[in-house]
């Protein structure tokens, strides 16, 4: 189905938002929701277009908004203008679509990304508390109290998780979340790219003040998956962290795709097939199944 139709109900609030009426209007795929999300370009000036198209996707852009409203910083991209609506927001921020994205991952863009994540830890924020359990079930209790999405996904044995459980809850249960600096809380590569030798952070839905050493903690699974360092080389001594970010994800990965967001539980998957190695090493339980877990 054409997106006309939509293009044709946001042409005005984007206009006034730029200043300037575009010319084109180029969709941009990808994402793990339905937001709408264009690049627009008159002459040669362009800008980057999000808007809601659903209850969530309007949701999560209202708290996208308030973050680019707190936060000005070279790690964001370029605020441009916002128009706020329970329905339908609008973001129109630097449009990055010429940028580098990763992966491939090299030395040098690890470096680049850590540097950034560590100079966004540091920068005062006026956003709310919260942590990446706020607002959801914690992980291993989670899986404890109805294995069978977990197992289904085939990664370790009824008999493995038995006997871990009391050892992944009790270090979950131990991970301090809170904290004081800016996090991000949704670190991937998807969400990272890199201008000019530096890095630009996108999608900051999630946003708030916790600890810095889980929203790091967060990402490293990613990064490892895709070819990236394992999480230890960069966060070593964090046997917490790794049990509370495995759980994260193997409380989700198994359960049914969500209708909003369809992409998510691979994107799960993927990034527990190296966190859950990772808390592995890191409780020093059982090895896991060689053959059923990617390394």
């Amino acid at each position: 189905m054409s997106d006309e139709p939509f293009i044709l109900s946001i042409k005005a609030r984007v206009g006034a938002i730029l200043g300037w009426e575009p010319e084109s209007w180029r969709e941009i795929r990808g994402g793990y929701t339905p937001a709408a999300r264009y690049v627009v370009a008159r002459g040669g000036r362009s800008a980057f277009v999000k808007a809601g198209t659903t209850a969530l996707t309007a949701r999560l852009l209202n708290r996208e908004i308030n973050a680019y409203q707190q936060i000005s910083a070279p790690f964001m991209p370029g605020f441009v203008g916002c128009d706020t609506d329970d329905e339908r927001p609008l973001l129109v921020t630097e449009d990055l679509s010429g940028a580098t994205w990763p992966p491939p991952w090299t030395r040098r863009t690890i470096d680049i990304a850590l540097d950034t994540i560590a100079s966004m830890h540091q920068t005062p924020a006026d956003l709310p508390a919260g942590g990446l359990l706020t607002g959801r079930e914690a992980g291993w209790p989670t899986v404890a109290a109805d294995p069978a999405p977990f197992l289904a996904l085939g990664l370790v044995s009824a008999d493995w998780l038995e006997a871990a459980l009391p050892t992944l809850m009790a270090a979950e249960a131990s991970c301090e979340l809170a904290g004081s600096a800016l996090t991000h809380l949704d670190l991937r590569s998807d969400n990272m790219c890199f201008v000019g030798g530096r890095a630009k952070l996108v999608d900051w839905a999630e946003a708030c003040l916790s600890n810095r050493q889980v929203d790091l903690g967060f990402w490293l699974p990613s990064l490892a998956y895709e070819g990236g360092p394992a999480p230890e080389e960069i966060l070593p001594d964090a046997p917490a962290i790794a049990a509370t970010v495995a759980g994260f994800f193997a409380a989700r990965a198994g359960l049914p795709i969500i209708p909003d967001a369809p992409n998510v539980r691979r994107v799960q998957r993927e990034q527990l097939s190296t966190a859950l190695p990772w808390a592995q090493r890191a409780l020093g339980l059982p090895s896991l199944d060689e053959g059923n877990m990617r390394r």
